[in-house]
């Protein structure tokens, strides 16, 4: 299968200032990929990489902050998003990094780190274990940019819709194949709680409810692994200049979900009914809740988060979407770590 360069799982550095970018999505303008900081050259920076030392940043409002103060030319008003975003322009790309080659580089390599060696096993188990092929699954995050601590994390993307939902079933049995992999323990879900909604209102019953039942988080070995899932290019559904989005502010809701399936890929999505719209700060009261049709997220927090048939409580940004310039529906973009939320009722 041919994948794109430079979509969801793959990390960009620059060329003159050596910052490095995640990507974020599959579709993205003509003239640059949408991605978003990750590790910026830093002296006192905790990484090491080819002798210079980086700085690692993960909240959003964190990374808007560093590039308005210091590489303001790295923000943009997208029309088509209705939204400011992050991006790289194609002339400023020094590299792209894909979790693939950082896998075939793996076996290559003559000398691993423990990270390393973890890694590529993780993968070879899949592959042997989940009939991935080798060319559909690679290793993402700080390793594959060589920017690793002894914390990090086993970062997996796995490519293709068909492969990827086959894998997704297989996984509730391959979990019994080895005694290295595992779900995670209660423990290890209240230092979750913490580092995912910590400052939000959610009650660890309610992040425990969806969070333990997760198929694509645990442990390997010693190490966390996450696992992240592309859809087909034949499936990602024209290109990005088909879609409008028209921001219509905050909204709360009941729904029921109707389609789950694809909530297992990134950007996951969630078929719902609409129950009961419970708060909405701009819309008019005529609002039809009929033509809100799906709840959506970038962030792998909200991937296998609600089953089909579930009862589940919404909010997020309320978006108008406009496909091909004549289709227009509703959704809910899940975005905000602190104010976002879905609940299984």
């Amino acid at each position: 299968m041919d994948i794109i360069r430079g979509i969801e799982g793959d990390y960009i550095e620059t060329k003159n200032d050596n910052l490095i970018f995640d990507v974020k999505g599959v579709l993205h303008p003509k003239d640059r990929k949408i991605c978003f900081i990750r590790f910026f050259p830093d002296p006192d920076g905790d990484r090491i990489r080819n002798g210079k030392r980086y700085k690692k940043i993960y909240e959003l409002n964190e990374r808007y902050s560093y590039l308005r103060e210091k590489f303001p030319k790295y923000l943009f008003f997208s029309k088509e998003l209705d939204l400011e975003v992050q991006g790289v322009r194609l002339q400023d790309i020094k590299k792209i990094y894909t979790p693939r080659e950082n896998f075939k580089n793996l076996t290559e390599k003559p000398k691993l780190t423990l990270l390393e060696q973890h890694s590529k096993q993780l993968c070879e188990f899949f592959i042997s274990n989940g009939d991935i092929p080798e060319n559909s699954i690679g290793i993402t995050g700080s390793s594959m940019v060589g920017l690793t601590k002894d914390d990090s994390d086993i970062d997996l993307m796995i490519y293709g819709t068909r492969t990827s939902l086959k894998f997704q079933e297989k996984l509730k049995t391959i979990f019994n194949k080895s005694i290295n992999f595992r779900l995670y323990n209660l423990d290890e879900y209240k230092a979750h709680y913490n580092w995912r909604v910590g400052g939000s209102n959610l009650s660890f019953n309610d992040f425990l409810k969806s969070e333990q039942r997760k198929l694509h988080q645990g442990k390997y070995h010693s190490f966390d692994f996450f696992i992240r899932y592309i859809k087909s290019p034949e499936d990602w559904k024209g290109d990005f200049y088909d879609y409008t989005f028209k921001n219509y502010g905050r909204i709360k809701i009941k729904a029921e979900i109707t389609d789950s399936t694809d909530s297992i890929f990134t950007p996951c999505s969630y078929k719902i009914k609409v129950l009961k719209v419970l708060e909405n700060s701009q819309l008019h009261k005529k609002f039809d809740k009929n033509s809100l049709k799906e709840v959506n997220s970038f962030r792998g927090r909200f991937c296998e988060h609600a089953l089909t048939r579930e009862k589940v409580a919404v909010e997020g940004k309320l978006e108008q979407v406009i496909y091909k310039g004549s289709e227009q529906y509703y959704r809910i973009l899940l975005e905000n770590q602190i104010n976002d939320k879905m609940i299984v009722l």
